[in-house]
């Protein structure tokens, strides 16, 4: 199903390249938390520039099958493949170091640092990826205009209206440049208006860029953003809309 808000799939990425190749796939994939299974089985992949929407009700493993494709959670069975490698099988370290280098995320709340300001907040992938701290705060308030943020680079999260702060939170899961984007929900805490702004500016820079976004959600005014939807039930992934690029 073709997409009106962000471009269509099977488009060129912001590199030119077409979205054929695989990025990240999830093969079998298995989680369980105690006794309580959260993934069954999943199976997923998604292509280079694509922006996909996973959907589910609450409970269904949605955040979890985000969180095993990112490499903060492990699957108890199964395989996590990013390009040609596997990326369950790294050491945590490795797992650390290539969430810095080729992931970005962005969360419900944002989870901005509160003794950082927003431009800190911002510079933090590259300050954590050892850039120089003028040149990391230079390329981070290039971000303030483009997202209508102009002048509150030097405010603090508490100073900030919810949909400012997640403004800040798209900023910097994609001011490193990241072959992924990792999104949970990233409208869950904000009202229509701020979350219809939010969404428009996080796939409109995710094109640009050619950035592959894989977005949880259980909103279908916010996966409607996508090129495609996975549906998550029980731990599965139950169900297939749009046409794959």
């Amino acid at each position: 199903m073709d997409r009106s808000h962000g471009g269509q799939a099977g488009d060129a990425g912001g590199d030119g390249t077409q979205m054929t190749a695989t990025v990240i796939e999830a093969r079998a994939v298995e989680k369980s938390f105690g006794q309580t299974p959260a993934l069954r089985g999943a199976n997923l992949t998604a292509k280079r520039g694509e922006i996909l929407a996973i959907m589910g009700p609450s409970g269904s493993g949605k955040s979890t099958l985000l969180h095993c494709l990112a490499g903060i959670l492990t699957p108890d069975q199964g395989e996590i493949w990013f390009g040609s490698a596997r990326l369950d099988t790294r050491s945590e370290a490795q797992r650390s170091e290539l969430r810095r280098e080729k992931f970005g995320f962005v969360f419900q709340f944002g989870q901005l640092v509160p003794e950082l300001t927003a431009a800190e907040n911002v510079a933090l992938p590259l300050l954590l990826n050892g850039a120089r701290r003028n040149a990391a705060l230079t390329e981070a308030r290039q971000w303030f205009g483009r997202l209508g943020l102009d002048g509150l680079e030097h405010r603090r999260s508490g100073e900030l209206s919810g949909g400012q702060a997640q403004r800040v939170a798209l900023a910097r899961g994609l001011v490193a440049g990241p072959e992924l984007l990792f999104a949970d929900e990233p409208t869950g805490s904000l009202d229509s208006v701020s979350g219809e702004h939010v969404m428009n500016l996080l796939t409109s820079a995710a094109r640009e860029r050619g950035t592959t976004v894989i977005l949880v959600t259980h909103e279908p005014r916010v996966a409607a953003y996508a090129d495609r939807e996975v549906v998550v039930r029980d731990g599965k992934v139950a169900s297939l809309t749009g046409v794959a690029p």
